[in-house]
């Protein structure tokens, strides 16, 4: 797949900080692109200096192989974008909001009506068409800055962080749409600090932390990059010191936990974990109620590269 937007050498400061440091991205045709970093990493600094919106200072931004700049009108009708932050008029329903952002870009009539009604049967808000905004709970708001900002079937769809605080259904119907606008045909970039979401949906990511690139790939290839494999979780009112003492010196066992009733055993990568750790549970006769196997996660990644979480 060749490169839709490359990114080389990116430095954006504000003062004495810098946002974004020396930052190489590429985005390839076709693909859903997750940047993932907790809140400050830089990833909607990023997206505004993709979009020219920001002035940065050093590095290149080009899109389809051309420079972009603020003038760059031609690509950027092909782009719909999501800001965080919801931009919609107040006074205008739900239909008529759409329709006007569509008409930035589309100007026949009858084929912007078609594409109106297709954003909202997308974004499931056919049963409000005639609402205005202040009507609409969060969840569906949210639905319907996405609307606006995918209705003219852009080429480039930039989604920043969409589904701050919505509810479940609504997360649920964006993410979704999402995937249903990536087969038909839209290169995706979706920046969130939901791991769960960026590893659900996206084909290739890219972790951010304080402006910088310290991961990239997929969500099996960053988490087959780091020690921690697998974490095993098991409840017990006691367990006997002998017992303990082989866990801890068993085969790829890196930490042993016990807090309350609730035991954690840390695993590097190694096969049969599981099955050894129940065969000394079973050789001292400890009475376990439960036992969790939980695989590594975004998160882990996360940590061990920077050595905090992702929500910190």
């Amino acid at each position: 797949m060749k490169n839709l937007i490359e990114v080389r050498g990116l430095v954006k400061k504000y003062k004495e900080l810098t946002a974004i440091n020396d930052l190489d991205l590429d985005v390839k045709e076709g693909e859903i692109l997750g940047l993932l970093g907790p809140n400050g990493s830089g990833k909607t600094t990023l997206i505004n200096c993709i979009l020219s919106l920001l002035e940065f200072n050093k590095g290149s931004v080009k899109i389809y192989g051309e420079e972009m700049t603020p003038e760059s009108y031609h690509i950027k009708e092909k782009i719909g974008v999501v800001f965080q932050d919801v931009g919609v008029f107040e006074e205008l329903t739900v239909y008529e909001n759409i329709d006007y952002f569509c008409s930035l870009y589309i100007k026949d009539k009858d084929k912007r009506k078609k594409y109106v009604e297709d954003a909202i049967e997308l974004v499931g808000l056919s049963d409000f068409k005639k609402f205005v905004p202040k009507k609409l709970s969060g969840g569906l708001l949210r639905r319907l800055n996405i609307a606006c900002g995918i209705a003219h079937k852009p080429e480039i769809i930039i989604l920043d962080e969409p589904t701050v605080a919505v509810d479940p259904q609504s997360r649920n119907n964006i993410l979704e749409g999402i995937k249903r606008l990536n087969k038909e045909g839209a290169t995706v970039i979706y920046t969130s600090h939901y791991m769960e979401e960026i590893d659900l949906i996206c084909d290739y990511i890219v972790i951010l932390d304080k402006g910088k690139v310290v991961a990239k790939g997929t969500s099996e290839e960053l988490k087959e990059s780091i020690e921690v494999d697998e974490k095993i979780k098991f409840e017990t009112k006691e367990l006997p010191n002998e017992a303990l003492k082989e866990i801890e010196e068993s085969e790829n066992v890196l930490e042993v936990s016990c807090k309350d009733s609730v035991c954690e055993v840390t695993y590097n990568k190694g096969n049969h974990n599981l099955i050894n750790l129940v065969k000394i549970l079973n050789k001292y006769d400890v009475d376990y109620e439960s036992i969790n196997l939980r695989m590594p996660t975004l998160n882990d990644v996360f940590l061990e590269l920077t050595g905090k979480d992702l929500r910190d």
